[in-house]
């Protein structure tokens, strides 16, 4: 029955998306019929989306033998990921450099995290290195994923089993003690494929006490159920235990001479993911049905290094989650419509502890610390229905008009088992005071519509326009964590502000094109205005310098986004993802400053990354690929008083092929040493990794 499991459409537009550009039927594939699955939840052709979707295939994700999802994900124009430390990461698409819970990022389109319990670091939970395909659609979500999907949705695709048995194994290692092994194989067998995943990684850091270890592993089953129906299953593990200063912030003279020290080296945080779910889907030649339970486990143990300054703590933050998401298309004969309508469920019970600490610090050192008060102890249980519709219809032969709309019903149930008024707890920056809440619900609702319209003015061009509007709720920690401050009665007006936080309120206008030359040259253009109001900003509080949320008033994001891909010569191609982008504060004015038409902190105008692949013969079928990475400078505070200059970086990173069974490859980023930041802000910097090099061989039977 293997034939079977691959005459599924779905099954076959998967595997175009993310087998090896090597497979027949998807070399043949246009690039202006290439498959996307992230817009409707199903395949779809590219050329009728209505909107911006950057795609990383399957073979090259695993060819570019990322360490980190930074070396990968800036391949996608507009995309800036960064390494907070370890596989931490911050992200920037169409917004600035952001620890904010404004992107969604989902595994085969189920969410990583619960919209509730949100994790800037959410992509160090997924198995990225073994993936099958990683797509990025930007600006709003809406009609499909509500919430979270403001700046964009992250989809990471896992690898679908192979039609025959085979088995791959690669280890590699590189400077600072890295070293990693990646262990994958499957079969087909009857009306079943199974594929199994692991990621074992170490390394010492290459900062004073910055090591880390992964452990991640994926297994997914494939089953054929009749001719018309299949369910896949996957299950998803992460552990991770890591020293967090990777990219901690440290003054401009230790920046500039001396970047390997850690302030923090006694910060950690260990990480437990885990995610089971099961996808049926029943298909027939007008109709298909699709019902997906899941269940994650996220538990997280966290010595924050960033607040060890103003509030020193340890905790510890859990959920379990049970969701269903369900849907139900139907398509119909006149002109070419399709009607698609679902709904998700999600049900995440979770919780907080947390301690205040008594650090010891010689000199700019943090050295230990003792355990002091108990400053938070709650639990929450978050619970979403969003039901949702989705209409497609081509009037004409060219033209692809869509349409959708989504209801979020949302609500928290706290239940704090303190006391509810404000705790003090002495730390080693003196006596703080931390503001309770009583137990209490709060619940949002929200209705995103979202319109395209697609146009195919031949069939190397066609165009698009979007209008969407989304909306983010508060997190539980916006919520029900205020920061600590100076005097009780301050906590408790701190603590009652974030409980009347508002959900941020966004509107989006796209248009773009995606086109091929007579030359052979692919491109795709894209120009965007968003318009984020009640956005949920932090200043800080002018005694204790702790952050303190606000509904800030409103901001503006502007962009254009360029991706290029050409085929220059018979063995050289040329890959281009260039964006230029401005953000700024349309009204914002705190208690003692006025920020209204400054541009936002971290925020560069400029983000590129260029490609230049060389194939000879005589690598059979290896490559030498050269890299360079521009990042445009950025103003540091919001005041616009001290800007960071930016930086280019090149990457180096060649294969040889020994048969088609064994490769050898090697790779050096940063080849000319140059000092630059992840991130940059205030007066301190994060320093970014000095040239570093890796070396690994692949085997596969």
């Amino acid at each position: 029955m293997k034939k079977q499991l691959l005459k599924s459409g779905k099954l076959f537009a998967l595997s175009c998306l993310c087998t090896s550009v090597t497979n027949a039927a998807c070399a043949e594939e246009q690039w202006m019929d290439e498959v996307v699955v992230t817009g409707t939840r199903e395949a779809v052709r590219k050329s009728e989306v209505a909107a911006t979707v950057g795609v990383i295939k399957g073979a090259e994700v695993r060819a570019a033998k990322a360490s980190h999802p930074s070396q990968i994900m800036g391949r996608v124009p507009g995309v800036w990921v960064n390494i907070t430390g370890g596989e931490g990461h911050q992200t920037a698409i169409r917004q600035p450099l952001t620890t904010n819970p404004v992107y969604a990022y989902l595994e085969d389109g189920i969410p990583v995290r619960s919209t509730g319990f949100f994790n800037h670091n959410a992509l160090y939970s997924v198995n990225m290195p073994q993936s099958g395909g990683i797509e990025v659609t930007k600006g709003p979500g809406s009609a499909l994923y509500g919430s979270d999907a403001i700046g964009g949705v992250i989809n990471v695709i896992s690898r679908r089993p192979p039609a025959t048995a085979e088995v791959e194994a690669s280890g590699e290692l590189g400077s600072f003690g890295w070293k990693r092994a990646l262990l994958s194989g499957g079969n087909a067998f009857g009306d079943n494929g199974v594929r199994a995943d692991l990621n074992l990684t170490k390394t010492d850091g290459w900062r004073q006490m910055t090591g880390y270890t992964r452990n991640s592993g994926t297994l997914r089953w494939d089953r054929a159920l009749g001719e018309d129906s299949t369910l896949k299953t996957l299950a998803t593990f992460s552990n991770i235990d890591q020293q967090t200063a990777g990219s901690s912030a440290i003054s401009l003279a230790d920046y500039s001479n001396n970047p390997t020290i850690n302030y923090t080296p006694i910060s950690l945080r260990k990480v437990n993911a885990l995610r089971l779910s099961a996808a049926y889907e029943k298909e027939t030649a007008d109709t298909l049905l699709s019902i997906t339970p899941y269940v994650r486990d996220d538990s997280m143990d966290l010595l924050a290094n960033w607040s060890l300054g103003y509030d020193p703590t340890t905790y510890n933050t859990s959920n379990r989650s049970f969701g269903v998401l369900a849907k139900y298309r139907m398509d119909f004969e006149p002109y070419r419509s399709r009607l698609i309508a679902g709904v998700d469920f999600d049900n995440s019970p979770g919780g907080r502890t947390e301690n205040s600490i008594r650090t010891t610090r010689v000199g700019t050192i943090y050295t230990a610390y003792a355990l002091g008060n108990r400053i938070y102890d709650y639990k929450v249980t978050y619970q979403g229905m969003s039901p949702y519709v989705h209409g497609e219809m081509s009037p004409t032969a060219a033209l692809r008009l869509t349409g959708g709309l989504r209801y979020d019903d949302m609500a928290y149930d706290f239940q704090n088992n303190m006391t509810p008024a404000a705790i003090s707890a002495v730390t080693s920056v003196g006596t703080k005071w931390y503001g309770q809440s009583a137990n209490t619900k709060k619940h949002y609702s929200h209705l995103s519509p979202k319109l395209g319209a697609s146009y195919a003015f031949n069939d190397n061009l066609n165009g698009f326009v979007t209008y969407n509007h989304s909306f983010r709720a508060p997190s539980e920690g916006q919520l029900f964590r205020p920061a600590a401050t100076s005097t009780a009665l301050l906590a408790q007006q701190i603590a009652a502000g974030n409980l009347a936080l508002k959900p941020i309120r966004v509107d989006s206008y796209e248009t773009g094109l995606r086109g091929k030359t007579v030359a052979g040259i692919s491109y795709e253009a894209s120009l965007y205005h968003m318009i984020k109001r009640d956005d949920i900003l932090t200043q800080k509080d002018p005694v204790t310098n702790a952050p303190v949320s606000v509904n800030g008033g409103q901001t503006l994001h502007r962009g254009l986004e360029l991706g290029m891909s050409a085929q220059v010569a018979h063995a050289l191609r040329l890959d281009v993802a260039y964006s230029y982008a401005r953000h700024t504060y349309d009204s914002w004015i705190t208690s003692n400053a006025n920020f209204t038409g400054k541009e936002m902190m971290q925020a560069p105008r400029v983000i590129a990354n260029t490609r230049l692949t060389y194939t000879p013969g005589f690598l059979q079928g290896g490559n030498f690929a050269a890299e360079l990475v521009s990042l445009g400078s950025y103003w540091m505070d919001d005041a616009n008083t001290t800007r960071y200059n930016g930086h280019d970086l090149v990457n180096l990173s060649g294969s040889y092929h020994f048969g088609k069974e064994l490769e050898l490859f090697a790779k050096v980023n940063n080849l000319s040493d140059r000092r630059f930041a992840e991130s940059a802000s205030g007066t301190t910097y994060a320093p970014g990794m000095p040239r570093t090099w890796n070396v690994g061989l692949q085997a596969k039977w």
